[in-house]
């Protein structure tokens, strides 16, 4: 199943009508021709709103062309009232932006004034109360720099459409010696998400055996060595992970219900292992790759952040370990004076094993570690078998949650840094981050503000998307990595 929206992007040009229409006609054919050269196709509507009476013909334009995220497009000064009608009662994700004037022969006597208009747009967009409306950073510009911001919008419609179609599923209550990951469900359903069912993990087991003699088993075990390659370290617990991953695909289709998109938060240890006779992170992995993130020890709010930056990105996430620190003989022979960080801006991110192979330098099915030194301390690995472990690949990262805190208010992280290739010589699946100014974020972000351990991780620099879509989605409190010498509010001036 596709488990993001596909985002079918409209645009409505506006006209005020002592304005020429022939001006937002052309504009809007100029912004369609150099969105569609560098980033494809995006549907021209026809109808071009200069009063109330056209905002419903362009609404059936836009129905029937199955548009999900639209531009009201500013080709002149453009009228308040109508264009803002028109967003309001289109319902999904709407940008707005202005035409820039083109040369100086413009001005002379086709000048459009949309720079002016866009006031207008705002103060009705407030006078109405509108949540849905998107407004960029800078919201004029000539055809080809509104093409790129369309361009950084529909990333922005693709999270806010995934979360108010998204079930949140899990399997088994929170852990207890993770209090952290205990959290409260009502602000979900303040973002929109549509239902969350929480499940015993009886329920699971259940379904599990009854997939024992599955026939799609042996494709999924063959698919399993073509991604694992030389990785395949472990063969003899794939035929346990193959069922697993049957069950979850049925559960998912069958219990969507009047959702479209799902994530999962599941249960995973102590008593998985001993029940099911596996541990089940590199599954997490592989439906991490296909953009259904399972988050870890019922995690529900890592698995939506997680799902959040599938959608911002199109790319697999992961979630972590804000895990330990960088050894200090490790910094001085591998990062000081060959990367701009000092020792306090690094730490290593870890999870036992639930990362995509996409994003591992040489992945490999191991065993957990720290598990079988409780469980199977004398014997070879079994139970405990079935992490997906390597050294991530270096490159730009962000690393992101959302949380629902014990309040039942919502606030949320971003923060952009990098993975250093710097070999880790540890375990799981893990890698050496670099933040800018992280030890200030660590304590008067991550500390000050009670965040768990967990964080997603998008392969990229996602902030400017998921910053935007946290304020369409109604979070006002977000915080960042601040720069040296700007203060957290908490911060000590004199420390």
């Amino acid at each position: 199943m596709v488990n993001i929206p596909e985002i079918t992007l409209g645009v409505v040009a506006v006209s005020r009508d002592c304005f020429p229409i022939q001006l937002s006609r052309v504009r809007r054919a100029a912004l369609v021709q150099a969105y569609q050269k560098k980033y494809g196709p995006i549907v021209e509507v026809d109808t071009i709103i200069e009063n109330e009476l056209n905002v419903e013909p362009a609404l059936k334009e836009l129905r029937a062309q199955g548009v999900n995220a639209l531009l009201v497009y500013l080709g002149n000064f453009g009228p308040e009232g109508p264009e803002t009608i028109l967003a309001q009662q289109f319902g999904g994700p709407v940008m707005f932006a202005a035409a820039a004037e083109e040369t100086k022969e413009t001005v002379r006597s086709d000048r459009g004034d949309a720079y002016c208009g866009m006031l207008n747009a705002s103060y009705n967009i407030g006078l109405r109360g509108l949540k849905n409306v998107y407004l960029p950073e800078y919201p004029v510009g000539d055809a080809p720099e509104i093409a790129d911001k369309l361009n950084d919008f529909c990333a922005i419609a693709r999270v806010v459409l995934g979360v108010r179609g998204l079930k949140a599923i899990t399997f088994g209550p929170r852990p207890y010696d993770f209090l952290a990951c205990n959290a409260p469900i009502k602000p979900l359903y303040d973002l929109g998400v549509v239902n969350v069912q929480e499940n015993s993990e009886l329920d699971l087991f259940a379904a599990f055996k009854a997939h024992a003699e599955d026939k799609r088993i042996p494709e999924i075990i063959r698919d399993m060595e073509s991604e694992l390659g030389a990785g395949n370290k472990m063969p003899g617990i794939l035929p346990r992970l193959a069922q697993y991953e049957a069950t979850l695909q049925d559960w998912v289709e069958q219990n969507l219900g009047a959702a479209r998109y799902a994530f999962m938060a599941n249960k995973c240890w102590p008593a998985f292992q001993t029940e099911f006779g596996f541990v089940p992170c590199y599954v997490n992995s592989r439906f991490a790759s296909r953009l259904m993130p399972i988050s870890c020890e019922v995690d529900i709010y890592g698995g939506l952040s997680e799902y959040m930056v599938a959608c911002a990105t199109q790319t697999p996430p992961t979630i972590l370990d804000i895990n330990n620190t960088v050894p200090a003989d490790l910094y001085a022979e591998a990062i000081r004076g060959k990367y701009a960080y000092t020792l306090h801006d690094t730490f290593m991110g870890f999870h036992c094993g639930n990362t995509p192979a996409c994003h591992l330098q040489k992945p490999e099915m191991k065993y957990q570690l720290i598990m079988k030194r409780a469980l199977e301390p004398d014997t070879e690995p079994n139970i405990t078998r079935g992490t997906l472990e390597g050294d991530m690949k270096p490159g730009d990262i962000t690393f992101f949650r959302l949380q629902g805190a014990s309040d039942a208010t919502l606030h949320s992280y971003i923060a952009q840094g990098e993975i250093l290739p710097v070999p880790t010589g540890s375990f799981g699946g893990i890698g050496v981050f670099a933040i800018p100014e992280m030890a200030r974020f660590y304590r008067h972000v991550l500390v000050e503000k009670r965040y768990p351990h967990h964080g997603a991780v998008a392969f990229g620099k996602a902030g400017k998307v998921l910053f935007e879509a946290l304020k369409m989605l109604g979070v006002a409190d977000i915080d960042y990595n601040h720069p040296a010498g700007v203060l957290y509010p908490k911060e000590n001036p004199f420390a």
